[in-house]
């Protein structure tokens, strides 16, 4: 509507100028001189409204737009005017300035509420402008950092000189941990980034989370798991030795006094020969779970070397071949790139391999069609991995969580290292070892 009319306003004056215009022409032509220079006048009068009526309305509108821009919201325009299309412009801009500021009020409500919940989150969150620049920090990572005001990602030097690096050197999309170090405390910090644009300008978005607690209850779980593992075997070992040994020496002793060789029976002397038997075979398991116990915890440290992959599974796909009596599945190696190339300590992880591999053997025994599949590729976060799957009947939901607890099996046989030594062997790679068991069992070694 206010359009409208100022429209009409315009080609009205517009037309009017052009008929002085032509009366002044024609008045000029015709050699009327008087009304030629009233006529003259008349059109500088309309012209000066004209350029004053624009201006007016341009003004007023460069009014708007800067008191909007430098977020004024107390400029109002008269609407008690003569001009109709004048009283309606000011009318709208009035009624868009209102909105505006509702609007407004809105975000500041909506912006107020998150920065509080920010603030209240125990995780620390900071953003990172290109330049190191820290444009935002709430209140928890200055208290886990011990540092206030974080203006500069520079400032960590003064709290970690490797933390100070690990935030320069941070990318979208990582994660890493770190062990804040102060006269008070010890602090496991996990870092995650992920990349964010704001106004145009790409930001770097931190969150630092102190993961202490998570860390002492899951290394307590661990040991728990562990000590419960190891009383069950050694129980198991133990127990068999004590009944024996109470049932032989009720042989040799009557009451308190002690039997003479000669009134023993045959019979009690053949069971004293295979009791003994017994215990040496237990002796011998408990040794045996010792020795375990000591491989597990000796790895040496890797030694690394650049092999292809196709190499190594093939190596892998080999030695599982020889031991194809345990189970007639077919092996199905696949490397992408096929040039692919791993860093690692060659023996180690063919270990890991063949124990993972023997484990699928065994799982699928005479399983009709049953497949292994060894895997090799590059993950989307650009690590690179080695997976084992196969299609046998899986691990169940309340074992899968066990399994690489040191010595916990669900074989008759095995000593239940063979897990537990996989994880420590990629762990010593800088690694980790995860599976998932749902339509195929999947083990995945991944490499940093």
């Amino acid at each position: 509507m206010v359009s409208r009319h100022i429209h009409l306003q315009l080609i009205l004056r517009t037309v009017l100028l052009t008929l002085t215009s032509l009366g002044l022409g024609f008045l000029f032509f015709d050699g009327r001189y008087v009304l030629c220079a009233l006529a003259l006048v008349l059109l500088i009068v309309q012209t000066y409204f004209l350029i004053y009526y624009v201006n007016q309305t341009n003004r007023k509108i460069a009014y708007f737009f800067d008191a909007i821009k430098n977020e004024d919201f107390t400029l109002r325009f008269p609407e008690k005017l003569s001009v109709r299309s004048l009283k309606e412009l000011n009318h709208s801009l009035n009624t868009l300035n209102s909105m505006i500021q509702d609007i407004h009020l809105k975000k500041q409500a909506q912006e107020q509420f998150y920065q509080e919940i920010l603030k209240h989150a125990d995780i620390g969150i900071m953003t990172i402008n290109p330049k190191g620049h820290i444009l935002y920090a709430n209140p928890s990572i200055e208290k886990l950092l011990n540092y206030h005001p974080l203006n500069h990602v520079k400032q960590l030097k003064q709290i970690d000189i490797d933390l100070y690096e690990k935030f320069a050197d941070l990318q979208p999309f990582g994660s890493s941990t770190h062990q804040l170090t102060n006269e008070r405390e010890k602090t496991d910090l996990a870092l995650k980034t992920t990349a964010i644009n704001v106004d145009d300008q790409a930001l770097l978005l931190v969150l630092v989370q102190d993961i202490r607690k998570e860390l002492d209850e899951k290394e307590t779980d661990s040991w728990v798991k562990l000590i419960r593992v190891l009383t069950h075997e050694i129980m198991n070992t133990i127990t068999p030795i004590t009944s024996i040994s109470e049932s032989i020496l009720k042989y040799y002793k009557k009451g308190q006094a002690e039997a003479l060789s000669e009134e023993l029976p045959e019979q009690h002397l053949q069971s004293t020969v295979k009791g003994l038997e017994v215990i040496r075979e237990q002796g011998n398991d408990l040794m045996n779970f010792v020795q375990s116990y000591r491989k597990f915890l000796s790895v040496p440290d890797p030694d690394r070397e650049l092999i292809p992959a196709i190499r190594l599974l093939d190596k892998v796909k080999m030695l599982l071949g020889e031991k194809s009596g345990i189970s007639k599945a077919e092996i199905e190696l696949s490397v992408v790139p096929k040039d692919l190339e791993l860093y690692i300590d060659v023996k180690q992880i063919t270990q890991v391999l063949v124990n993972l591999g023997k484990n699928a053997q065994q799982s699928l025994g005479d399983q009709e069609n049953g497949k292994i599949e060894l895997w090799a590729g590059i993950d989307k976060k650009n690590k690179k991995f080695i997976q084992v799957r196969d299609n046998g009947p899986g691990i169940s939901p309340d074992m899968i969580d066990e399994i690489f607890v040191p010595f916990f099996t669900t074989k008759r046989t095995g000593t239940g290292i063979g897990l537990s030594l996989s994880k420590q062997i990629m762990r010593l790679h800088r690694g980790n070892i995860q599976v998932n068991s749902n339509e195929e069992t999947v083990f995945t070694l991944t490499f940093d």
